[in-house]
C-alpha cells in the first residue's frame, strides 16, 4: 500500500494544482509502482531514509524489465515531483533525486496527417447527417482547426465559444486558459450544431454530446479519430494528438511564427514548440530534392 504522503501528493495534484484525470492517473501509477518496489526491496521505508542508491536500484529494475527510456523519464519526473512537494512542506531537507541523471531518450518527430490527406478526410465527411455523425465531424474539424489536448476538447463548454469575436476559450494544463481564433466557416459550423441540440440536455455544459446526452470521454473521442484516420492515412499512431500535431506542422509550413505557435498549443516552453520546426524542415529538403536540378 503507497505511503500515505504519497496519498497527500495525488490529492494535492488533483485539487490543489488541478491536474487534469489522465496526468493524476500518471502519477498514481509511477507512485504506486515506486511503492510496491520499496515493499520489496527495502520493507517500505519512511521518505526521510530513502536513498539515491535505492532510486537507482529501481530504474536498473525497470531497464531489466525491458520498460523504455522515455517511461523511465516519467517514472523519474513523478519522483522528483514527490520528493519535492515534502521538501515544500519541511518533511525531506533535501532530494535523493539530486544527481539521478535521466537515460537520454532518442528524439521523435511528431506523427502528423499530410494537408492533402486531412483536406480529403474532412471532404469526404459531412456536417449535414445525423447527430452522431455530425458530432464525429466537428470533432474532428475542431482538434484540426484549434489543435486541442484531447481533454481541453471533452472538457470545452459552451460558454467558451465566442462567435462574436470569431473565437473560442480553452482551458489547459494547470487550469490556464487560453484563446484561439476560428474561422468564419468553423463558426457557422458550430452554430449549426449548437442550434439543433435538443433542449433537454440544456444542464450540460460540454459542447460535445452523444446521443446518449452525455458529454463525449477521451476514450470516446480517441475511437472516433482513430476509426477515421484510419480511411486516410497509414500512419502507425491515429490518436487526437495527432490532428494537434498536424495542426502545429501545417502553420509552420506555410510560415506561421514559432512563438504565435507556441500561443495557439498552449505551451509552457517555447523549447516543447521548437520540435515542428524539425517538421518544417524535413518539407524544405523534400521540396528541394524535388525541383532543384543539382539535387
Amino acid at each position: 500500500m503507497p505511503h500515505p504522503s504519497i496519498e497527500k501528493f495525488i490529492q494535492y495534484l488533483r485539487f490543489e494544482r488541478r491536474y487534469s484525470p489522465h496526468t493524476v492517473t500518471a502519477y498514481e501509477l509511477d507512485l504506486t509502482q515506486w511503492s510496491s518496489f520499496l515493499a520489496s526491496a527495502y520493507d517500505s521505508p519512511e521518505p526521510s531514509t530513502i536513498t539515491t542508491p535505492m532510486v537507482r536500484s529501481w530504474l536498473a529494475e525497470l531497464k531489466e524489465e525491458g520498460i523504455g527510456s522515455r517511461s523511465i523519464n516519467r517514472k523519474i519526473s513523478s519522483l522528483q515531483s514527490y520528493f519535492r512537494y515534502l521538501m515544500k512542506l519541511g518533511e525531506l531537507t533535501r532530494t535523493p533525486m539530486a544527481t539521478v541523471i535521466p537515460p537520454k531518450v532518442k528524439k521523435r518527430l511528431p506523427a502528423f496527417v499530410a494537408e492533402e490527406d486531412m483536406q480529403r478526410l474532412l471532404g469526404r465527411l459531412s456536417s449535414d447527417q445525423g447527430w452522431v455523425g455530425r458530432t464525429e465531424y466537428l470533432i474532428l474539424c475542431v482538434l484540426y482547426a484549434a489543435g486541442l489536448r484531447v481533454s481541453e476538447l471533452v472538457n470545452w463548454r459552451i460558454d467558451q465559444f465566442d462567435p462574436s469575436n470569431k473565437q473560442i476559450r480553452v482551458t489547459g494544463k494547470g487550469n490556464k486558459e487560453r484563446i484561439i481564433p476560428f474561422s468564419p466557416e468553423m463558426i457557422r459550423l458550430l452554430r449549426e450544431y449548437l442550434s439543433r441540440r435538443p433542449a433537454e440536455w440544456s444542464s450540460v455544459p460540454e459542447v460535445f454530446v452523444h446521443q446518449r446526452g452525455k458529454k463525449f470521454t477521451s476514450r470516446q473521442v480517441y475511437e472516433v479519430v482513430r476509426r477515421n484516420l484510419g480511411t486516410v492515412t497509414t500512419l502507425q499512431r491515429k490518436s487526437p494528438h495527432v490532428l494537434r500535431h498536424s495542426f502545429a506542422t501545417h502553420l509552420m509550413n506555410h510560415g506561421a511564427e514559432l512563438m504565435a505557435v507556441k500561443e495557439l498549443l498552449g505551451h509552457s516552453s517555447l523549447a516543447a514548440t521548437q520540435v515542428y520546426t524539425h517538421n518544417s524542415i524535413e518539407q524544405l529538403k523534400e521540396v528541394f530534392r524535388k525541383t532543384h536540378p543539382r539535387a
